[in-house]
């Protein structure tokens, strides 16, 4: 007989690289990482689908080893989605539940819910998720949960994350390319943030920075809920370039160099000479000058990051300060470049207290796809045997919000 499993898939569709974990969820909840890979991505270009061959292929070959390496057949999946385009209003609603002595209930949920994003999100875009902030039923604020309360007036107050439909419309078209169905898409920095971040930071208030390929996404957290959701079109990619530009060398170069030599700590790391050979070609390179280079690429992604946190009205304003995930979070001493821009203290996150072999992918560049897959063990698990066919319990999204996809 078939040993049956609940397992979860997360997949991080990046710029740069395609990543996937896959999870099983035990009966007392336990979440062990069964399953994981990563490869190079094509047919993106800062985050949004260029054209629809190149992800699915990428994301095909890839998922071959972590199916191998799980035993699971992969057929849906939470997915990341990204890029300039995905951001976070604030949005309220209000709505009459019945006479004074009505208890609230999910359907009461549901329609507050409807009410809040109706008008609010133009016609072009794609609710991601309505995540409730706080309740007020009738005159009393602060609510968390009104389930079971009793009362007249129901009132909400909720962040409303949403994509242009047209990209998303494409990743979903791009990873069924590859046979797999996108149960939910995610914005990159939110699944991050559930991979890394305590519950004491998101009460007290901190942000998730995703630095990727070719973007960089905020999160910001305050009071246990989500806040505010921004990206920003410039990522590690440009450091890379930048450095092939100015030294004159291949990007392959310029990206070992940049992984090896960029440095702000001792003197003997940041001053002195480097020297390449590549074949009988013999290069020398001036730190100072590789990190002067470094610097200023920098210095415009976290002050662009800075500039999120003032639209958002929280620079300087976060006691957990900020937490750095994302492939370009390995560069050497990039808290000290970081903390010395955003004036407040700075941290990596990285995955930590899963089962299996997520020893192995505790980096920051696996947070997306280790978040991925803990909201889907949450919102919508998957049950399977190994090796065999997987038996889909499909839902539009996770939540309440789910439901109104329902209810139309």
């Amino acid at each position: 007989m078939d040993e049956v499993s609940k397992y979860a898939v997360g997949l991080d569709v990046g710029t740069e690289n395609v990543r996937a974990v896959v999870a099983t969820v035990g009966k007392d909840g336990e979440i062990s990482v069964v399953g994981y890979n990563e490869g190079p991505n094509a047919g993106m270009r800062k985050g949004v689908v260029a054209n629809l061959t190149g992800p699915a292929e990428s994301i095909d070959k890839m998922l071959g080893e972590v199916e191998r390496m799980s035993g699971f057949e992969v057929n849906s999946a939470y997915v990341s989605i990204n890029g300039a385009h995905v951001m976070s209003v604030k949005a309220t609603g209000m709505i009459a539940v019945g006479p004074e002595d009505h208890e609230i209930n999910e359907d009461d949920l549901v329609r507050v819910e409807q009410a809040s994003v109706v008008g609010r999100v133009p016609a072009n875009r794609d609710i991601l998720d309505v995540l409730p902030l706080s309740y007020t039923l009738d005159g009393q604020a602060g609510i968390k949960d009104p389930l079971g309360m009793t009362g007249s007036r129901l009132e909400l107050e909720a962040s409303v994350i949403s994509a242009l439909a047209p990209n998303a419309i494409n990743l979903r078209k791009a990873t069924e390319g590859a046979k797999v169905v996108a149960d939910k898409l995610v914005p990159s920095v939110v699944a991050g943030a559930t991979a890394v971040l305590t519950e004491k930071q998101r009460e007290n208030g901190v942000a998730v920075v995703d630095l990727g390929g070719s973007t960089t996404s905020v999160a910001i957290y305050e009071e246990g809920d989500l806040q505010y959701v921004g990206v920003i079109p410039v990522g590690a990619h440009n450091i890379t370039n930048d450095l092939a530009i100015v030294l004159q060398i291949e990007p392959e170069l310029a990206e070992d160099i940049k992984r090896r030599f960029v440095a702000k700590g001792l003197d003997e790391e940041v001053t002195g000479e480097i020297i390449i050979r590549k074949g009988r070609e013999e290069m020398i390179f001036a730190r100072a000058e590789i990190n002067e280079i470094v610097e200023a690429r920098l210095a415009e992604i976290f002050e662009n990051v800075r500039k999120e946190l003032k639209i958002a009205k929280y620079d300087r304003r976060l006691p957990e300060g900020i937490v750095l995930v994302g492939g370009g979070a390995k560069l050497k001493d990039i808290e000290i470049f970081a903390k010395e821009i955003m004036e407040t203290s700075v941290k990596v996150g990285v995955p930590k207290g899963l089962g299996g072999v997520a020893d192995a992918i505790e980096k920051p560049e696996y947070a997306t796809a280790v978040g991925l897959a803990l909201m889907c063990a949450k919102e919508n698990g998957q049950v399977a045997s190994r090796g065999g066919k997987s038996s889909k319990t499909k839902k539009s999204g996770g939540g309440l919000f789910g439901k109104i996809f329902k209810k139309f």
